[in-house]
């Protein structure tokens, strides 16, 4: 009898309390807003330093030499990226200082900002 009415003790026991705590507020009033946790740039918008070392105008690419680019987990190295936008191309030039954020678009990792590093 007991290995029967332990079993079916729990059940009801957890059922209860399950029951009272889905009975509860639908959650739909709280402020669930997050707040940033210092002044820092978040990760996913924080540009990167590198150094522009070719400019190919007509296949509007950018060989960049940079630092980690942590949003998209590639470490420090020399490669050339497609520009989103033709204008970053033309604005570029080697050997220049910029500050750059890359991100995978379609698949690819894609300059999507580039701006010269302040001096």
């Amino acid at each position: 009898m007991k290995r029967f009415l332990i079993p079916v003790l729990l059940a009801c026991a957890t059922g209860a309390y399950a029951s009272y705590a889905l009975a509860g507020d639908d959650m739909g009033t709280m402020n669930m807003q997050m707040k940033p946790s210092s002044s820092k740039p978040a990760a996913d918008t924080a540009l990167s330093n590198a150094e522009v070392v070719k400019v190919d105008a007509a296949s509007g690419m950018v060989t960049l030499k940079h630092g980690e680019l942590a949003n998209i987990g590639m470490p420090a190295m020399t490669m050339a990226y497609k520009a989103k936008d033709a204008a970053m191309v033309l604005g570029a030039h080697p050997g220049e200082k910029v500050k750059v954020r890359v991100e995978n678009v379609n698949g690819a990792p894609t300059i999507v900002k580039l701006v010269k590093a302040s001096s």
